[in-house]
Formats: structure tokens, sequence, C-alpha cells
């Protein structure tokens, strides 16, 4: 595909992407691959929080999302905080003009437009509105392709998330309570289309074979999280983690009473704090921790276990994904939204409130019925693939247009 020009269409890919997270990296993967295959003639680069990750592992060029290095730390001393604020001013004009190189920028699934976990309006919503509004005024037309939305209560954060939908060009969401809640902050979203997780796009692992009835049960995996509540739960968040963190441990250390091995898993660099607390409390070599570098590196462990029991996101797709009995410590909406669609809804608990007797009374129910889980997860997958099928054909019809015959032109209006 080529631009109006005939020259190959510029494509940009923008997020806290090669940041550590590795549910952000994997969607980013599915987008990449999908352009690859589709579109191999485009030429891509990024615009995102590790660009020498996302270089090295994914081999495009790519831009540091912020001129001050020091955008994720705290500012406390007033020279930070000046260059925080000189920072914000730069970025307009660096945004700017990295737009301006491309036909159309992509933001790869992500909860790009939700404050489920601790966010100020100044950081990532006001980035993601210099990016739409830049794709606005310049005429390159920017994509959110697959993304998460929920309700926002802080007022600035609103506005600059409301406003960054109304400017994109194209909006397509991962569940249909992230357009409903997009609907209610006052965005049109008529047109808009509601896909699975981007993360459902990647491979899976071939399945284990059906274990033996009379072996002994088998490992379990535990994906944990650096979890502190939500944006809306500042005053309470180390009570909250310290709740989420008793329970697990709790949870964990009666597996291991069982004769459990227990692997345990993340899903963002932040969460390794929780790992060593966990690995420290228990003090058992069937106490294990998984060092996994992307989604694929967790499914293989998650295709491995008889069971996962996981509270990020993408922790939860990844296990889905590979038709392994799961069960979430669910810590927002969207987590049972996606349990529900999957046929897992009665399989979720709450992350705030993690009480370790009834979570193992429902992680016995799941392994009780783990072979209809197991068939069930097979149907939903396979419509997960067709639904992502009809998401990157839609993708390509409304963003990759045949040449525009008009001589010069070269973006869409």
């Amino acid at each position: 595909m080529t631009s109006g020009d005939g020259s190959p269409v510029r494509v940009g890919l923008f997020g806290l992407l090669g940041s550590g997270n590795l549910g952000n990296d994997g969607s980013l993967e599915a987008v990449l691959g999908h352009l690859r295959a589709q579109h191999p003639e485009a030429v891509v680069d990024a615009l995102c929080g590790g660009p020498e990750s996302v270089t090295t592992r994914f081999g495009i060029p790519a831009t540091r999302l912020h001129w001050y290095r020091g955008e994720y730390r705290t500012a406390s001393r007033a020279g930070a905080i000046a260059g925080k604020g000189l920072g914000k001013l730069v970025d307009v004009f660096r945004t700017a003009a990295w737009v301006r190189r491309h036909d159309l920028v992509i933001v790869p699934g992500m909860g790009v437009l939700e404050a489920t976990l601790p966010l100020r309006p100044w950081g990532f919503p006001y980035s993601l509105f210099l990016l739409c509004a830049s794709g606005r005024l310049l005429r390159t037309r920017v994509a959110l392709v697959g993304v998460g939305a929920a309700p926002i209560a802080d007022p600035p954060t609103r506005a600059l998330v409301r406003w960054s939908a109304r400017l994109a060009a194209y909006r397509s969401y991962r569940d249909a309570q992230s357009r409903d809640a997009m609907r209610a902050m006052g965005v049109d979203t008529g047109r808009d289309e509601v896909h699975p997780d981007l993360a459902f796009a990647l491979p899976a692992p071939p399945a284990s074979a059906p274990r033996d009835p009379s072996a002994p049960p088998g490992p379990v995996c535990v994906g944990v999280m650096d979890f502190h509540g939500g944006n809306d739960d500042r005053a309470r968040a180390d009570e909250i983690h310290r709740r989420y963190l008793d329970g697990t441990i709790r949870f964990v250390r009666t597996l291991v009473a069982q004769g459990r091995p227990v692997r345990l898993l993340t899903g963002d660099d932040c969460d390794d704090a929780v790992v060593a607390a966990i690995l420290d409390a228990v003090g058992s070599p069937l106490v294990t921790a998984a060092e996994a570098a992307s989604l694929a590196d967790l499914m293989k462990e998650m295709a491995a276990a008889d069971t996962v029991v996981a509270t990020r996101y993408h922790n939860l797709v990844c296990a889905l994904r590979t038709g392994t009995p799961v069960l979430a410590l669910s810590y927002a909406a969207k987590s049972d939204a996606l349990m529900t669609e999957m046929g897992l809804g009665a399989y979720c608990h709450p992350a705030r409130e993690v009480d370790a007797d009834r979570l193992l009374e429902q992680f016995r129910a799941l392994e009780k019925h783990a072979g209809d889980v197991r068939r069930t997860l097979t149907e939903r997958n396979l419509a997960a693939a067709r639904q992502l099928d009809h998401q990157f054909r839609s993708l390509t019809a409304a963003l990759f247009p045949a040449a525009d015959p008009t001589p010069g032109s070269r973006k869409a209006s």
C-alpha cells in the first residue's frame, strides 16, 4: 500500500511501549505482526516510553516519548519540577514534529482511556491529547485500536481523555463497557466497533497433553501485581496493598501445604517487589518465580500449569488464550467483563478484599470443573480469532485506503 504520491505509507506506533509492561508490548507485537503481514511496504517507527527496548526487540526505529527523562519520577525539588514543566512545553513541539512525518499513527491496545490504576492528568493523558490534537491539526490519521476505557471521576483527566477520543480518526475497543464508558463521557461511538483484546491475536503454545487423573495435582501459576488500588483509592493505597499481599500469601501457603508447586508470574517490572515478598514470607522450594520477558513467555508458563490465578489483565488474557483454567483476582471491571465474555464469570475474586478462604473455595471449584472450562475456552478462543480477523480488516479499510488520485495529496482530511 502506498500513499497518494506513490511513496510507502508511513505508520507510527505510540504509547507506553518498551517500558516494562508486558501487556502493552504484547499489543504492539500483535499490531506490528498485522502490519508486516498485510502491509509489508509500510515504513514503521514508534514514539514510546522505552525506545531502546522497542528497537532491540521489534527491530523498528523508536523515539523517546518525553523530552524530560525524569517524567515518571516524583518531582520534589525545584529543579525537577521546573524540568517537568519545561518538558510539557517542549513535548508539544516534539509530538507535533513526529506526527507530521506520518500518514497514520496507531495507538495499539492498552488501557489508554481509563484510570483504573493511579494516574495523573499531566502524565500519559496529556501525551495522548497532544498526539490526537496534532493528528487533527496536521491531517495525520490517529487510530485508537482495541483500547480499553472506563469511567473517570477526576475532571482534568476525564477532559483530556474525552478530547483525545473525539480527535482520533478511528476508535475500536476491547470490550463493550469501554465503548459505553466513552459514550457516557460524551464521545459519539456510533461507528466504533468492539473486538477482543489484541493479545488474543498472538500465537499460543501447543496445548499440554491431558493429565492422567491418577497423577498428583500439577503446578499452579499465580500472577501477582504491585496493586495499591485505583486512581480514586490513593487515601487507602497502603491498606489495599497490605490486604492484597496478605491474602495472596495465605493462598500460596495453603497450596504449598498441600504439596502443590507454585510458579509466580508478573506483568510489569514493578511487580518484582511483590514476588520477593511472597518468596520471603512462604519460604518453600515449592514456590519459584518465572522471568518472563514477553506475553509469549507467560503463555508458555501457563500452558504447562494445571490452573492459573492472576491479577493483571494481560495475565488473564494469556491464561485464557492458552485455554488454561484461570481464576481472576479482579482489580477493575474490565477483568470481570473479560472473564464473563470467555465463559468464566463465576471465577472472579476482588483484589481489594482478598479472602484466602473464599479464594480457595473458588479455586477448588475451578479445578473440579477444569475439563468443562478447557472446552469452553477452546470455543471462545476460536470466536475471538474470527473477531480479530474482522478487526484487522476494518482497520485496513478505514486507514489504508486506495491511493488518492489527486496529485500531491498525501494526508486524508
